[in-house]
């Protein structure tokens, strides 16, 4: 007889994803999720085919709760240049402190290797541009792809307080965006104020 599901694959690939974030993607085997979800190896087998889909799988569960994730987060923010800064300060949370984030250029050096990872990565990229031009829409000042040159200062932010990582990695995207907004289109506003306010909500 078939063996039963004991666990929905969701909850398999979500313990994949602890896994690779904890210790790497290279770590991430048959056995070793085994041991963390509790379905044996055979089980995992049977699911996943190979180590190679089952990092594809887990990957695109991660790329799933990314695109979730930015999609409430565009849904919430204020159609304005401070509702962009919130959206991209808000997404930079999830990046923690400095190890988390060099584990994580692991993590991407996987989706680049990967053609359908990629083609997941360019998606998500249209999606928060678009995202982003939209807070820009009553902007006369905003320059033609407003949006990517956003999104594009706000991944340099990121590698840039890698470097010196000091204070909060959300703090210093923050600073870095206000000050890319006033000299791209004007602070008619005060950017922090409206930023801060939605984020204590």
């Amino acid at each position: 007889m078939p063996r039963s599901k004991i666990l929905p694959d969701s909850a398999v690939l979500k313990a994949a994803y602890a896994l690779v974030h904890q210790r790497g993607p290279d770590a991430l085997t048959f056995a070793t999720l085994a041991q963390a979800c509790g379905l044996s190896a055979s089980t995992l087998v049977q699911r996943f085919k190979s180590k190679a889909d089952l990092i594809r799988s887990t990957l695109s569960y991660a790329w799933d709760g990314l695109d979730e994730k930015t999609a409430a987060f565009s849904a919430k923010v204020p159609k304005t240049p401070a509702g962009a800064v919130q959206l991209l300060t808000m997404l930079s949370k999830d990046y923690g402190e400095i190890e988390a984030y060099a584990d994580a250029l692991l993590i991407l050096r996987e989706d680049l290797r990967d053609p359908a990872l990629r083609a997941r990565g360019a998606t998500w990229k249209a999606v928060l541009t678009r995202a982003l031009e939209e807070c820009f829409a009553a902007e006369a000042q905003a320059p033609q792809g407003i949006g990517l040159l956003m999104a594009s200062q706000w991944q340099g932010s990121l590698l840039w307080w890698s470097f010196d990582p000091k204070g909060r990695v959300e703090q210093y995207v923050e600073d870095n965006l206000e000050r890319f907004v006033a000299a791209i289109v004007g602070a008619r506003q005060p950017v922090r104020k409206t930023a801060s306010k939605g984020r204590r909500a």
